[in-house]
């Protein structure tokens, strides 16, 4: 029975009304919605974890290079950045729930089309480009559908579950992952996504679509800039990683768009014109330095992404099972500390707390490189790894919050979008940048190494210098002993020598990429204190994965 208490006004009031008179059907619709919602949130963040883990065995399969993997997967988490807003205002103007569906088929034939690629094409087409677009859509969806689908308490515990399930994939994923290539296959761990992809659409049924009730106008040269501007830039990376000629053409192109982006956006603004996003959110200090550290810690993030599993699996020798467990301390430690950061934070400033995960992360980075050279197993990396996943679990527990916290209740769906935008651009950049200068690294090390040799023959100098120059590869040396076969014993090991130290150089270099967005972190942790602690918004309460 409802009092005349229960009737108040206000929205507390009305959820209470909603939560009581809810049967047990609309009780055990809402259990197995949240379910799948959060199957859906695990394969998206799983399916990274997989692909890193997965290095070794799918160029082994494929016949491809480490380099041409590393590519596809910053190309795939560049797709998602540039276009997560523009698939947020498809979901707007074509129903959440249909931008849903769309993002799951999008996912879904990436996995398909993992399951039975034979080449570099079909992996990048499919699994970066359409599974791409598919993250776009389907992340902004989600966010939309739980807040339109669930109330009051209900709302709260949905958020919690699919958020928990994000948290757990990224904890077992490297595991999990490593485990089903190293006894199964990889292309079981991609079939096995599309499994869990299915389960989640055999119970759309069970949504109802979030009808948005805002300017339907496009802002489309505002979209396309966007997209010129993140892709421009993140492209002229993997251009300069693979030696092409269009590297400065393609960073013009990306930085006068980025350009032209804000400049369009305050003049759209200002003519009172619809715009891709709100400038006006970036007027918040608050809003300003939680995005630059949200996207900092992205970029560190997947720079120790890229060049440990190809440590672990080119240079250790490790398959994909013992590459996971060797992350396991990274992932674990910063899945145990965000829950308890979160939930044991106290009267502890949020700033105050960013600033100790950014320079734990970069304390941890110190302590990797001198490392990398010595290590003979994955234990070596433990301490480290432990360190810099506390770090990142810190700033995981903080960030989100405190960058939507000034945000209203209509511009809060907007600005999640941004922050989402912001992190995948800085895990793109993280991924691609890395990746290149690891192998620029290679390349100078191995051919001044090679041309100061004493046991290699001028000739074999030569040889060397002309291959590194058009493609510079991460091999470990039993794949470079394979192809040196029939060489003299004594040039074998001398080139055998140079790989291993070439590589060395070239993983520490890359390094210094989470080092030195570490450094910028904790400059950004100390103006953070300078601002008063910001009030948490209600509006904003259980916002997915910043």
């Amino acid at each position: 029975m409802i009092t005349a208490e229960d009737q108040r006004t206000g929205d507390d009031g009305l959820a209470i009304v909603k939560e009581q008179s809810a049967g047990p059907a609309q009780a055990g619709r809402n259990r197995q919605l949240a379910i799948r919602l959060s199957m859906a949130m695990f394969v998206l963040v799983v399916d990274t974890s997989l692909m890193n883990v997965s290095i070794s065995a799918i160029v082994h399969d494929l016949g491809l290079t480490v380099s041409e993997i590393q590519a596809t997967i910053a190309l795939e988490a560049l797709v998602s950045a540039a276009f997560i807003l523009i698939g947020s205002k498809i979901g707007d103007l074509f129903g959440r729930k249909r931008a849903y569906v769309l993002g799951l088929i999008g996912y879904a034939v990436g996995a398909l089309a993992m399951t039975v690629a034979q080449s570099l094409t079909t992996i990048i087409i499919f699994w970066a480009l359409i599974g791409g677009l598919g993250a776009s859509l389907l992340l902004p969806a989600m966010q939309s559908l739980i807040h339109g689908n669930f109330d009051g308490a209900e709302r709260r515990k949905a958020y919690a579950q699919v958020g928990a399930s994000a948290a757990i994939a990224v904890a077992i994923g490297p595991v999990l992952g490593g485990f089903i290539t190293t006894f199964l296959s990889w292309r079981v761990g991609f079939l096995l996504e599309l499994v869990l992809i299915g389960v989640v659409l055999s119970g759309i049924g069970l949504i109802k679509d979030v009808p948005y009730t805002g300017p339907r106008q496009i802002d489309a040269f505002g979209a396309v800039l966007s997209v010129l501007g993140m892709g421009g830039i993140v492209l002229s990376i993997l251009a300069w990683q693979e030696g092409a000629e269009s590297v400065g053409a393609l960073l013009l192109v990306g930085a006068v768009a980025m350009a032209a982006f804000v400049w369009w956006l305050v003049r759209r603004k200002r003519e009172g014109k619809p715009t891709l996003i709100d400038p006006g959110l970036f007027e918040s200090s608050y809003f300003r330095l939680g995005i630059s550290q949200q996207t900092l810690q992205q970029i560190a993030l997947g720079g120790m992404m890229i060049a440990l599993p190809i440590y672990l699996q080119m240079v250790l020798e490790y398959n994909a099972l013992g590459a996971g467990l060797s992350l396991a301390p990274l992932s674990l430690s910063m899945f145990g500390v965000a829950l308890l950061a979160g939930r044991r934070a106290g009267k502890r400033r949020p700033s105050d707390i960013v600033l100790l995960g950014f320079i734990l992360l970069t304390v941890a980075v110190i302590i990797l490189i001198p490392i990398i050279p010595i290590a003979t197993s994955g234990w070596y990396l433990a301490i480290p790894l432990i360190i810099a996943g506390s770090g990142l679990g810190l700033l995981v527990s903080q960030l989100n919050n405190y960058t939507l916290s000034p945000v209203s209740e209509e511009r809060a769906s907007e600005a999640a979008g941004v922050n989402s935008a912001g992190g995948s651009f800085g895990l793109s950049f993280g991924l691609a940048f890395a990746g290149a200068i690891m192998l620029a690294a290679l390349a100078f090390s191995f051919t001044n190494m090679a041309e100061s040799s004493v046991v290699l023959p001028p000739a074999e100098q030569q040889q060397v210098a002309l291959a590194l120059e058009e493609d510079a590869q991460i091999m470990s040396n039993t794949q470079l002993e394979q192809q040196l076969a029939g060489q003299p014993p004594d040039i074998q090991a001398e080139i055998i020598r140079i790989n291993t130290e070439a590589r060395h150089i070239a993983l520490q270099v890359a390094l210094l990429v989470p080092l030195i967005v570490g450094i910028i972190g904790i400059f950004n942790g100390f103006r953070m204190r300078r601002l008063p602690d910001p009030k948490p918004s209600e509006a904003t309460e259980g916002m997915l994965m910043g």
